[in-house]
């Protein structure tokens, strides 16, 4: 990989330390990667911020660095929000850890704003083209498949790295040629909303790592995007798809069509719906928010829970930067008995791994619940996971016996049975 003078003299020591080591890895990377040479980004996103999963070698790793960051950078979400982090029952000990890792990461000029959906915050904004430095697989996703932007899918490590220095090995999704689609899927059937949450989580384990060609029969929203992405990052590590007629990319050129052809049915988005806990247990926590809530999605939220009262915990998870635009609706949703969390999510957070049962409205959510929490997943779209918090168990064994699911005595009578 070819260095520039200037690049020669940080890899030598000569801009001290920290610098040195941030180069160091970027040119390892490069060299596995084929990379020609390093390149200028406009923004970093680091991941390696929750406590829960760094833990104190990488508290100590990060203390050590000096300086401060080349371009706008910003965090992924934390092991616990950071304000109200009590209320989630996190122990003093794991607060006081997480505490030191935020600020750590602060001191090298890095926006503490906890956030897997950066491109929703006031002057984080990416433009069609942009050459980006994320490491958060979701964000990665929008980045790349939505906004048109490019980035590989950054480790922590890599992405402070190019943080610290403002620049990137080119390789990857950084050439056009690698941003070309491998796979075709096409979906027969509409979609809408949480499906395409569904949608990702079938469609990663199929896709993998490859850069699929989506043909669907209706035009996503951008939240509707956010889902699918996610979920495709989660189940499989896609980094970038593309949707015809819609994704910037798909638009702008004509690809070919993929000799690899895949075909999901309604059925195979069915099975993710009718996902259940075993032995017969129903969700103890209920989750929105996987990647954050965007103010369209707390509009939804405090709609559905204005003027009622939950039964069940449940969390809905976004940056704090909407939760401090938007009061009208934090006020409304914890009015009703729920939790708006910031700066966390259900899978990063330590306050997840007591539950066995959770509910998600996230296909994200759902791929990896289980394994870093602990917990069994039940999928749901935003309006059942309301109607759960709302009722429990009491409430859904009402819809059985009024749909004759669940044979009642007026059932069994009905059927000719008796006792």
């Amino acid at each position: 990989m070819h260095l520039t003078k200037e690049e020669e003299q940080i890899l030598n020591g000569e801009a001290g330390e920290t610098l040195r080591k941030a180069l160091e890895i970027l040119t390892a990377l490069g060299d596995i990667y084929d990379a020609d040479r390093l390149i200028p980004i406009k923004s970093a996103q680091i991941a390696g911020v929750s406590y829960k999963t760094i833990g104190d070698a990488g508290l100590e790793w990060i203390s050590d660095l000096k300086g401060k960051v080349k371009v706008p950078s910003i965090l992924n979400p934390a092991g616990m929000d950071l304000e109200r982090w009590d209320r989630l029952d996190i122990s003093p000990d794991f607060a006081e850890k997480q505490k030191e890792i935020v600020q750590a990461y602060e001191k090298l000029g890095i926006r503490c704003e906890c956030t897997c959906t950066p491109y929703t915050l006031e002057g984080f904004s990416v433009s069609y083209g942009d050459h980006l430095a994320w490491s958060e697989s979701s964000a990665v996703s929008y980045a790349n498949s939505v906004l048109g932007a490019r980035t590989n899918r950054e480790g922590g490590p890599s992405a402070l790295s190019a943080a610290l220095l403002g620049k990137t090995a080119n390789y990857g999704f950084h050439l056009d040629e690698n941003r070309v689609p491998t796979v075709s899927i096409t979906v027969e059937c509409s979609l809408n909303g949480s499906d395409y949450g569904a949608l990702g989580y079938v469609a990663g384990k199929l896709v993998g790592s490859r850069v699929p060609l989506l043909h669907l029969q209706d035009t996503p929203k951008t939240d509707e995007l956010k889902a699918l992405g996610a979920a495709m990052a989660a189940s499989g590590a896609v980094a970038l798809y593309h949707v015809e007629g819609v994704t910037p990319d798909a638009c702008r050129q004509d690809f070919e069509n993929p000799a690899e052809k895949i075909t999901i049915e309604r059925s195979q988005l069915d099975e993710v719906y009718e996902s259940r806990c075993g032995a017969g247990k129903e969700p103890e926590l209920i989750t929105i928010g996987c990647p954050h809530c965007s103010a369209a999605e707390l509009e939804q939220v405090a709609e559905l829970l204005k003027g009622k009262t939950v039964s069940k915990e449940i969390w809905v998870f976004t940056s704090r930067e909407l939760a401090t635009r938007f009061p009208e609706y934090m006020e409304t949703i914890e009015n009703s008995g729920a939790k708006v969390v910031c700066d966390t999510c259900m899978v990063v957070s330590p306050a997840t791994n007591k539950y066995s049962c959770v509910m998600v409205n996230s296909g994200k959510a759902f791929a990896y619940v289980p394994g870093m929490c602990g917990a069994e997943a039940v999928f749901g779209s935003i309006g059942a996971c309301i109607e759960e918090a709302l009722g429990g168990k009491e409430r859904k064994e009402k819809r059985e016996v009024e749909k004759g699911e669940k044979k009642g005595p007026e059932n069994d009578k009905k059927a000719g049975g008796s006792h």
